[in-house]
């Protein structure tokens, strides 16, 4: 594949906070500690604490999550080294899509692993584990029921509810794998050999990248848990993330920037097997919505003290909670969760959790042979693929129009006649001068409507052209999403088997351009349809 890039700022996919992130803007550096740039991670490494009876529980929480997996010996040796003090992690964290879900999920993890090598690299005398988080809790199963797959979609039908990583891998699942017997057979025994959703992606994930020595996260822990109750009992019951919280996000707002996320006087929900249900503080009642569950002051402080695994951080604990129970010092994710980072410091502060770098994973467009050639015909640069198709359709028939459809001669001859006329009006009757300049807007509109007839006659002549273009537009824009945000890797890994490992090779996590891939073109040919 061939490499070139994009500036962010000429694709219109991301937003102003995001944007002006990526440029280091002055107004927006109090929201974060460090920019993340290869030597400003030497002042995280120096500034980092992490207790070391955290990396004991998180070492054994690990070996229990990991046992029955084949590990290689570089995953291994990661394990391990987490608990040495001189190693941290960079992590990235995914829902439990099916089969991977769409692109950027790989890519997510792909950027992660480089940037653990090249941190490695750099600072030698410290070790560098990047981990993957599953999101292993999270409830919105709409979300991930499904992939993209070849203009398809196949999806599991499933009546179950809860916390996602529970899912029992039922009959609804067998049926979809008859469904997509072309998937590789890794994938096949993660579903079929495993019992829950969370072992079947942990086992696929390690398939994937554990030669790359990816180290696979459960947040769904007692243990893990029991280390955050400080935390889970200041949330409840003195609402202490709520008010730093939302005062960042007003001052994000004040400076013209749309929030990400919106936190809650209790920022957890109630877990249980099938529930996953927001609790709310109901006069000296802590009630679990969509249940007749509720707590007293002391009966919740039990709880968490004796069965902390209940208790699930929502949007804005979790990055916390992660940060609380890793010795991690980068998370890397996509544009909207680059930003709502950006929202929570003083809550980090408040609790006396570093801070990590934050960064954007790299965001990737794949060009196949085809799509290069549509390109190539219609004299298109790369970053064009992210003109609006109705401007770009525009622009492109006037430039190549035979003629001028605009009709800018006669428009322009058309005021300079109606000005003789205006002139001439209010020189014999300035009460005529309205009647004039209503001609004129009539006369105008006119040729404005032959214009447009124009316009579209030559459309139908460049149609092919038009035709092209619009192929390409949904070839790399799905369903109006970016190639990333839609397609499954499958569309590009069973054609070809390294596909992931020449990842490795164009993606520098610490480059924050959009790169462009191209397929490599060995044959020539005619034209064929994306």
């Amino acid at each position: 594949m061939i490499k070139s890039t994009i500036d962010p700022d000429c694709t219109g996919q991301f937003s102003p906070l995001f944007l002006d992130y990526l440029h280091e803007k002055d107004h927006i550096q109090s929201f974060y500690h460090l920019f993340p740039s290869l030597a400003n991670f030497k002042k995280l490494i120096e500034k980092r604490s992490f207790d070391k009876q955290h990396r004991v529980v998180l070492g054994q929480t690990l070996q229990l999550q990991y046992q029955g997996f084949e590990l290689t010996e570089l995953t291994r040796s990661n394990l391990e080294s987490l608990q040495q003090a001189n190693t941290f992690t960079v992590t990235t964290g995914h829902q439990l899509n099916l089969f991977t879900g769409p692109l950027y999920f790989i890519y997510k993890i792909v950027s992660t692993i480089n940037l653990a090598e090249q941190l490695s690299q750099a600072y030698p005398d410290y070790h560098f584990v990047p981990v993957y988080w599953m999101a292993s809790e999270d409830h919105d199963f709409a979300e991930i029921d499904h992939f993209h797959f070849s203009g398809n979609d196949y999806s599991w039908k499933t009546a179950q509810t809860g916390a996602v990583g529970e899912f029992v891998l039922d009959k609804g699942m067998k049926d979809l794998l008859k469904e997509v017997a072309f998937v590789p057979e890794f994938f096949k025994k993660a579903y079929l050999e495993h019992k829950t959703l969370a072992d079947a992606v942990r086992y696929y994930v390690n398939h994937l990248f554990g030669d790359k020595g990816l180290v696979i996260v459960d947040g769904h822990s007692s243990a893990l848990k029991a280390l955050f109750t400080p935390v889970i009992k200041d949330d409840l019951q003195l609402h202490s993330a709520h008010q730093l919280v939302k005062s960042t996000t007003d001052k994000l707002e004040e400076l013209g920037y749309k929030s990400q996320i919106y936190p809650r006087e209790i920022n957890f929900f109630y877990l249980d097997r099938g529930v996953r249900e927001r609790i709310e503080k109901i006069g000296d009642e802590y009630s679990v919505l969509g249940t007749n569950q509720s707590f007293g002051k002391e009966e919740i402080v039990k709880l968490i003290e004796e069965s902390p695994e209940k208790f699930s951080p929502n949007v804005v604990m979790r990055p916390l909670y992660q940060e609380y129970i890793l010795p991690n010092i980068a998370y890397l994710g996509g544009p909207a969760e680059v930003a709502y980072w950006l929202q929570l410091k003083p809550m980090f502060d408040h609790y006396q959790v570093d801070f990590p770098a934050v960064m954007p994973r790299n965001f990737v467009m794949i060009l196949d042979v085809y799509a290069q050639r549509k390109m190539k015909s219609l004299g298109l640069q790369d970053h064009e693929i992210f003109t609006d198709y109705d401007q770009w359709k525009k622009d492109y028939v006037i430039a190549h129009a035979g003629q001028d459809i605009v009709l800018h001669k006669e428009k322009n001859e058309l005021s300079r006649i109606f000005e003789d006329i205006e002139t001439k009006a209010k020189a014999s009757d300035p009460t005529l001068r309205p009647s004039a300049i209503a001609a004129h807007k009539r006369a105008a509109k006119i040729l404005d409507q032959m214009a447009e007839k124009l316009r579209k006659a030559e459309e139908r002549k460049l149609s092919t052209a038009l035709n092209r273009m619009q192929d390409l537009k949904k070839a790399l824009f799905p369903a109006g999403s970016p190639q990333e945000r839609k397609n499954n890797f499958l569309e590009f890994y069973l054609a070809d088997r390294q596909f992931i490992e020449k990842l490795y090779t164009h993606l520098d996590p610490l480059e924050f351009d959009f790169i462009i891939l191209k397929q490599n073109d060995d044959k020539s040919g005619t034209e064929d349809s994306i």
